[in-house]
């Protein structure tokens, strides 16, 4: 596809520019937990003023982060207005799982080698930050030529859910975009992608003596029973296979475990959290209900021990909308272009906050900086890393795309 020379001649001054840009976010710690993310928002509104861009900041009330296991967080909002047009948002995310263990770069130090730029949040979704304000801004020299808005949402709570985040921005009004593309992390675009739901599961008995157990009811003996039947259960999952490509079979983790009080005490409270995830494929309420059903059924065999189920989070899948079809061929025409090989469409086991887009009716699809595929980024690993080429070929893909969408009529 033809691409105005002028936005190549743009993105050609500017790569050593974006990757400074890049390198800075990721030197600005903003882990999430603890989620303590408002300093990195005031880094990053000063590096987009930089470039010459406006940017309005949204503060989060403080009861709200604590409500949602965060410390603070401020959203930041960049808003170029061509003309009347549609409004198309731009989403990547500035908060960061913590880096854990078995580094061999430092993870807050964007050090390059051989082309490669490592640090935790480079590729999910730092690079994206950056993907979106160059495209952006390679678009200055036909901006009289365009119509529309664009948007570039920069949040800070998708390793929390996005509730403050992206669906916060929703919910106040702040945005009301048509479309939206979100951060990606491999060449396909991204078109649907798991849901998730976790549960915290609280099992009360009553302490006794470890010399008279009997005269307790043991909660620890009902969590193991409760966790025989989820991981009976959790068998049973392997046979439900989406039929969208790369979202694989629903699975059920429990990753925490709590209780007990002392070596010799019958334990009188457990507490499980567990993860479910949910393909497309799924009624979500169906799914709820039943986990609950076989929960209660398991705990029910061990007399004297209640149970209680709660919803912690619930993301709802992600599936393709009416109008999202113009934002599909454009990017994969133009990454097939740009990056010589043919880019599919695809789903992604995990959730993101582009569900948040999608639940208001809006046509949302996920692209940008990342490699062939998700694990080769190590997102989420030590070692987290993205290809500096894959960043600049991503800023022109997203800069020709926005050029087309932009265009009058």
């Amino acid at each position: 596809m033809t691409v105005d020379p002028s936005i190549l001649s743009a993105l050609s001054l500017q790569v050593e520019q974006q990757q400074a840009f890049l390198a800075e976010l990721v030197r600005t710690p903003s882990d999430n937990p603890p989620g303590d993310c408002a300093r990195h928002a005031e880094v990053t509104k000063d590096l987009i003023e930089r470039e010459g861009f406006d940017v309005t900041a949204h503060p989060v009330p403080a009861d709200l982060c604590r409500a949602h296991g965060m410390v603070s967080a401020t959203n930041l909002v960049l808003r170029r207005h061509y003309g009347d047009g549609p409004t198309i948002a731009l989403n990547a995310h500035g908060d960061v799982v913590p880096p854990g263990e078995g580094w061999t770069a430092d993870p807050y130090g964007a050090e390059v080698r051989d082309g490669v730029m490592y640090g935790r949040g480079v590729a999910v979704s730092k690079s994206d930050i950056a993907t979106y304000l160059f495209a952006l801004k390679a678009l200055d020299p036909i901006d009289d030529r365009l119509t529309g808005t664009v948007e570039l949402h920069v949040t800070y709570d998708e390793e929390t859910g996005g509730a403050i985040g992206p669906k916060w921005l929703l919910d106040e009004a702040i945005t009301a975009p048509d479309l939206a593309i979100c951060a990606g992390f491999a060449y396909a675009v991204v078109t649907a992608h798991n849901g998730c739901l976790h549960l915290e599961v609280e099992l009360r008995g009553r302490s006794a003596h470890a010399a008279d157990p009997s005269s307790g009811a043991d909660a620890l003996e009902a969590a193991s029973a409760v966790l025989s039947i989820l991981y009976a259960h959790r068998r049973t999952l392997a046979g439900k296979v989406s039929a969208i490509a790369g979202i694989g079979a629903p699975n059920l983790v429990v990753g925490l475990i709590n209780g007990g009080i002392n070596t010799n005490v019958v334990p009188d409270k457990v507490v499980l959290r567990l993860d479910r995830r949910i393909i497309p494929e799924e009624d979500v309420g169906d799914v709820e209900a039943g986990l609950c059903r076989i929960i209660a059924e398991a705990a029910a065999s061990v007399p004297g021990v209640a149970v209680d189920v709660r919803r912690v989070m619930l993301a709802r899948p992600l599936t393709p909308l009416p109008g999202s079809e113009r934002l599909i061929d454009l990017l994969q025409r133009h990454a097939q272009d740009v990056l010589g090989v043919p880019v599919a469409t695809s789903g992604v086991p995990l959730y993101t906050d582009a569900r948040h887009y999608a639940e208001r009716g809006i046509p949302t699809v996920l692209y940008g900086a990342g490699p062939r595929s998700f694990l080769e980024a190590n997102a989420h690993r030590a070692d987290e890393k993205l290809l500096l080429d894959d960043l600049t070929a991503a800023t022109r893909v997203m800069a020709a795309t926005l050029a087309d969408l932009l265009q009058p009529g």
